[in-house]
């Protein structure tokens, strides 16, 4: 708090706390000593937006890397899994995008709560396992991913840490920022000085898209996301002002069913199908193809034992060729 005056009837002041903010004035109310009101001098603040629930992570469309980048902020592309954190003293919670709750496969990760002190926050990043290189590796996060066993978690921590890295602040102490501007909300953000063991803030720039572009190439990264400086953020909606441009060529697939092995496999399953899904006003999975290699026999049995019960008569393909 800051003392403004200080007179025998009249006490001003002005407070900064998380909890109460602005200048009240205390006076003497009455003959006697100990009859005293107290008055804001402030207009009222704002009411605090109600904490979000179940927040679906804006998306971005893959791109070219547009012919003026100068109102764009390039970022890393981190090949991990995305997640909302939301944070309150004490408490965090991890969801993916697709709303499911991930928190006690990263116990890492809920530290950051410690970092925020009493801030509520929600947060939107990746969560990403870096190779002996410092290169973040998707194939040493699946060892993460389906992992809820709590002894199996705690080994995995230490052999395949997790860093929550984060990009985005959506809300902070009461107020909403999703209508906030990128480069608000990255201000806000970066003030938080979120940088632990465990998550990591990295920086970002302005322009020089190509540039940065081809320095992610020649470090073995995936690419850059690139964002409008002036965009607010639209949950679960891919509205064109973030762009995701690659060095590689890769596409999520969705797997839409399984042939049966053979041989020494004939009790498990030999190949996967896989599709994607078409944009349109009706998404359609496409079949894609199927893959048979690259499993080792533990990796076949689990996905055996996760994907039997979901059998079911009809094809979910609804374009492409006809899968065998």
């Amino acid at each position: 708090y800051e003392l403004e005056k200080w007179e025998p009837e009249k006490v001003m002041v002005r407070f900064e706390g998380e909890r109460l903010r602005g200048r009240y004035a205390l006076f003497r109310a009455g003959k006697d000593e100990k009859d005293w009101m107290i008055h804001r001098i402030d207009p009222p603040e704002r009411e605090r937006d109600p904490f979000p629930e179940n927040v679906v992570p804006m998306l971005a469309r893959l791109s070219q890397l547009p012919r003026d980048d100068g109102k764009w902020a390039v970022e890393v592309k981190w090949d991990g899994v995305r997640a909302i954190a939301y944070c309150q003293p004490g408490r965090v919670k991890l969801q993916t995008r697709n709303l499911n709750d991930v928190t006690v496969q990263y116990p890492e990760v809920r530290r950051i709560s410690r970092a925020l002190g009493s801030h509520d926050a929600v947060l939107d990043g990746e969560l990403v396992v870096f190779d002996e290189n410092g290169r973040p590796s998707f194939e040493l996060l699946q060892q993460r991913i389906h992992n809820t066993d709590e002894n199996v978690v705690r080994r995995r921590m230490k052999t395949h840490p997790v860093v929550y890295v984060v990009f985005d602040l959506l809300y902070l102490v009461g107020q909403g920022l999703t209508c906030e501007p990128y480069e608000r909300r990255r201000e806000l953000l970066e003030g938080l000085e979120l940088s632990g063991e465990s998550w990591q803030t990295p920086g970002h720039s302005v322009g020089h898209a190509k540039e940065v572009l081809a320095a992610r190439k020649v470090q073995g990264l995936e690419g850059v996301m690139l964002k409008r400086i002036d965009s607010v953020y639209a949950p679960g909606q891919r509205t064109g002002a973030w762009l995701k441009v690659k060095n590689v060529s890769r596409q999520e697939m969705v797997i839409g069913g399984w042939t049966p092995g053979e041989g020494r496999r004939e009790k498990q399953l030999g190949a996967l199908l896989v599709g994607y899904f078409e944009d349109g006003s009706e998404p359609v999975l496409r079949y894609g193809g199927k893959v048979g290699t690259g499993f080792s026999d533990q990796d076949m049995a689990a996905l055996t034992a996760r994907l039997a019960p979901l059998e079911r008569k009809a094809s979910p393909f609804g374009a492409g060729p006809k899968p065998p």
